[in-house]
């Protein structure tokens, strides 16, 4: 048989050295040595090496956020703590991530995105081992804080790390299927709680669930060491030797292309001079006004029952099947409902994960926006049948709670959930675009928080159908604040977007 045609890039063909920018090179796809074109360019070690050291983070975030709702009731009887108590320990890793990502996740647009790619992982690492030595009720919520505050830094951060490394026609699905790992954080939390109360019940077991994270953000702490900066972050610098050198290690394999990296400066906006300052007010000016809407008002809106029914679902369902805390007489009794609450907690889990993959499938076909808003009226109908509920008893009641609960997970991931996240990282242009997601994802978690220290205490008072209404409502008018800012980056390089 003939062997097949060797393949080139353009730039074997070429006469002279052609300037290209950093995403122009980094799309840039192979050619047969007869000229015709391939349709993409095979990802490159380093490429995959940045997206699952980025997705580490966010299996990281659902991990300790999701599994605080297994360990909430152990850690209320051992401190013996009252609903407002009992809301600040939900509250605690949220409100963390509030700060974080906007104080240190906006940093990135300082001193690069790698830097704070590494810091914020040691951070993490820190806090996680301290938690584990937990005595008070104060520095349990000092460490939650302390963890939330370095899954902050990480929301921008890890978009942008991977959003200005990757092709503009796949950047939706790998930011996407990193982002997909938060649920499956979240399914291994609730399994790994499971486990250990059903290995070694104590009314301390939270404290090895925290501590099975600890190897693992060690070495993920390390690798990140080893990764490319951004080419577009050091290009936006005025850095422009070092961004090629970076970009060519960024696109290094085999056969080599592209053989050499030359950028065109000229089509390069530095953050020099007062127009392009780079402070937060330019997310309050001109056309970044309407994206910082865009970003962070939907995003609230979706954190408020995303993170609400996420930590405490256990609860809900030992409320729901009639195993409220206050009914177990011993700590056996309490363990034994929190791993009924943990199994149902696994199975809702599941549905966080198929409706993250049909997002990363369809996120670059349909559409960011209209994905969106289907996922937002979709949330709204898993909530409706979930307060049916209320109506019936027994199993019945059950599978209504289970119904809705699993279309909320689905429709939630496979829109609002998913494409606030990806948004926030693509509509701000390079110089302050870790700013920009980063204030989304702070403007988000204080939904996030205001939901997860106030949803016990109205749990309580006004029952699970009313707190049911009021999501539904914030679900409908986040359908309307995404199509009246809508900005639809599909298909669009970072260059592009900047322009439009």
């Amino acid at each position: 048989m003939p062997a097949p045609p060797e393949t080139t890039s353009p730039t074997d063909v070429a006469a002279e050295p052609t300037f290209k920018t950093v995403q122009q090179y980094i799309d840039e796809v192979p050619m047969w040595a007869d000229g015709t074109d391939t349709t993409s360019s095979p990802m490159t070690h380093m490429q995959w090496r940045i997206w699952w050291l980025a997705a580490a983070g966010k299996f990281f975030e659902g991990l300790v956020v999701f599994m605080t709702g297994v360990a909430l009731p152990l850690i209320a009887k051992e401190f013996s703590l009252g609903p407002s108590a009992h809301g600040l320990v939900g509250a605690a890793s949220l409100l963390g991530i509030l700060v974080g990502a906007t104080a240190l996740g906006g940093l990135s647009d300082y001193f690069g995105r790698k830097p704070i790619f590494v810091v914020e992982m040691a951070i993490f690492t820190a806090f996680l081992i301290a938690i584990t030595f937990s005595t008070s009720f104060l520095f349990l919520v000092i460490c939650l804080f302390g963890l939330g505050l370095a899954l902050g830094a990480d929301y921008p951060t890890a978009h942008l790390i991977i959003s200005e490394s990757m092709p503009s026609n796949t950047r939706g699905k790998f930011i996407l299927g990193a982002f997909g790992f938060q649920a499956v954080g979240a399914l291994v939390g609730a399994g790994i709680g499971y486990l250990i109360l059903d290995q070694f019940p104590s009314i301390g077991d939270w404290r090895w669930m925290y501590a099975t994270a600890i190897i693992p953000a060690v070495f993920i702490t390390i690798a990140r060491l080893t990764i490319t900066e951004s080419g577009h972050w050091l290009c936006a610098q005025g850095k422009y030797q070092t961004a090629e050198r970076e970009t060519l290690r960024l696109l290094t394999r085999k056969p080599r292309y592209p053989k050499q990296v030359i950028l065109d400066q000229s089509a390069v906006s530095t953050t020099d001079g007062d127009e392009n300052s780079g402070g937060y007010a330019e997310l309050f000016s001109g056309k970044n006004l309407r994206a910082t809407i865009l970003t962070s008002v939907p995003w609230f809106l979706q954190d408020l029952g995303t993170y609400g029914l996420g930590i405490f679902t256990p609860t809900i369902i030992a409320s729901a099947i009639g195993h409220k805390k206050e009914h177990a007489t011993s700590v056996a009794d309490l363990i034994q409902n929190d791993m009924i609450a943990a199994k149902g907690m696994a199975l809702i889990d599941l549905l966080l994960i198929v409706g993250i993959v049909f997002a990363a499938l369809l996120a670059d076909r349909v559409g960011r926006i209209k994905l969106q808003v289907a996922g937002f009226v979709g949330c709204a109908l898993g909530l409706l049948l979930a307060s049916f509920s209320v109506d019936y008893i027994g199993n019945e009641k059950l599978y209504f709670i289970f119904a809705g609960f699993m279309v909320f997970s689905f429709m939630t991931n496979l829109g609002p959930n998913a494409q606030t996240y990806l948004i926030a990282g693509e509509v701000f242009p390079t110089n302050i675009r870790g700013k920009g997601a980063g204030f989304a994802a702070s403007f988000a978690k204080i939904g996030a928080v205001i939901t997860a220290f106030l949803f016990p205490i109205l749990l309580a008072d006004i029952g699970i159908r009313y707190l049911l209404y009021i999501l539904i409502a914030t679900s409908l008018c986040g359908a309307v604040v995404t199509w009246m800012n809508r900005i639809e980056t599909a298909g669009l390089s970072l260059e592009e977007l900047e322009t439009t």
